[in-house]
């Protein structure tokens, strides 16, 4: 017998804000995230912004000895993963059994700023200068690892690392191993911290981000027909799934239900994307689910702002829903959040499930000339309320990695 699985709590770290209200109250209002990047000097860098966050206290969430031991990713998924836990009322020992609740917070890159750091030291000052915690705070595992010591759950522990796939990858793979009985609770998301000098300089090199340096809060803008690229975001975004059993039972508040998840691959190219193996995702996520195209009304897009993707995915929805894909509501949140690769997906299932709660859909700000070839309906500027009962979440790796959740407005 599989079980149900609902989504109890969500912690966000973000440049909009690291509490729920803030974060979605940021959202509905069209405000953006990003900005002039203050972390290090960016005049030889043709993109000098980013959705960085610059007011984050990692020892308000960890002890200050700890804290020197994580990398900047690390700190934000557990920062992340403590405030789902309290938003949840979920109490590890008393109203959960540690061995039945377990952790999967994916990063696309892991530890960027401690390679850099590091490899500093080892070029500068010789082998023996390299700390002892360099691999161990560098590798992509170690949010999931981290937040398992930190909080003590004891079940199904793994990490995702599928680019910026990541986070619904995590929360997908978390829905089942509830579905099909191997955990009660499972801590999941993505954490992801790359606004660094050399993570910048390489996506540059590619040519993939916004140069629109002198407007930063208008240089997100997917689907527009004068977009420049993504802009990259950093931070943590972690549900709480149970089953329904286990949240009923502990009388838990429940924000919505995952009904579907998807994957695919494109067999394409690095990092072009194909929109038939989009498309195969989300046709994947609805036969999981086992309900028609019609029954979803909003998709919480994975539009970044690059030109080709925009289009892939325009495309790939029109090839998963037929018809039906002009009458769904699609916007993309990255427009004020940007992008936080691995976490993105994370991020995005916590504004998917606050949008079936609260009947609001958030907007695709900066949308002011809609790309002619780009003809769904992107939500334009202005969040629109709606009865949204069955939503989608979309995310896609390079690599070609894709992912897709589906979730329902939760009904007893």
């Amino acid at each position: 017998m599989t079980q149900r699985v609902v989504v109890t709590g969500m912690g966000v770290v973000t440049s909009l804000g690291s509490d729920l209200p803030t974060f979605w109250n940021n959202l509905l209002n069209g405000k953006s995230g990003i900005s002039q990047i203050e972390a290090f000097d960016t005049t030889e860098y043709t993109t000098k912004i980013a959705a960085e966050i610059k007011d984050f206290d990692p020892s308000v969430y960890i002890d200050k000895k700890e804290v020197r031991k994580m990398d900047r990713f690390v700190q934000f998924g557990v920062a992340a993963s403590k405030m789902a836990i309290e938003d949840a009322k979920l109490v590890i020992g008393e109203n959960a059994d540690p061995e039945r609740v377990g952790v999967v917070v994916g990063s696309g890159i892991g530890g960027l700023g401690t390679w850099e750091d590091q490899h500093t030291l080892l070029m500068e000052k010789g082998p023996r200068r390299v700390s002892p915690f360099f691999i161990p705070m560098m590798i992509a595992n170690m949010a999931s690892g981290q937040i398992s010591m930190v909080t003590g759950a004891k079940g199904p522990n793994s990490a995702a690392v599928s680019a910026c796939a990541t986070g619904t990858h995590s929360i997908g793979d978390s829905y089942k191993m509830i579905k099909y009985g191997d955990a009660d609770v499972m801590i999941c998301g993505g954490a992801e911290a790359t606004i660094r000098p050399i993570g910048m300089a390489g996506f540059c090199a590619m040519r993939a981000m916004s140069t629109r340096n002198d407007e930063p809060e208008k240089a997100s803008r997917p689907f527009d027909a004068d977009r420049d690229g993504f802009v990259m975001g950093e931070g943590s975004g972690v549900v709480i799934l149970e089953s329904l059993e286990h949240a009923q039972k502990r009388g838990a508040h429940i924000y919505a239900e995952i009904i579907g998840y998807g994957m695919s691959g494109d067999a394409h190219h690095m990092t072009d994307p194909d929109p038939d193996g989009a498309a195969r995702c989300m046709k994947k996520a609805l036969n999981d689910a086992g309900i028609e195209p019609e029954a979803v009304q909003y998709i919480n897009a994975h539009g970044t702002s690059t030109g080709a993707g925009d289009k892939s995915e325009t495309t790939a929805i029109k090839k998963a829903f037929g018809d039906h894909a002009y009458k769904l509501a699609v916007s993309s949140t990255k427009s004020m959040t940007g992008h936080l690769l691995g976490a993105a997906g994370g991020v995005e299932a916590i504004i998917l499930g606050l949008t079936l709660q609260n009947g609001i859909i958030p907007p695709t700000v900066n949308l002011d000339n809609q790309d002619p070839e780009l003809d769904l309906d992107f939500v334009p500027n202005k969040p629109r309320e709606a009865d949204v009962t069955v939503g989608l979440s979309n995310s896609f790796g390079f690599g070609g990695h894709n992912a897709t959740i589906i979730m329902r407005k939760y009904e007893a």
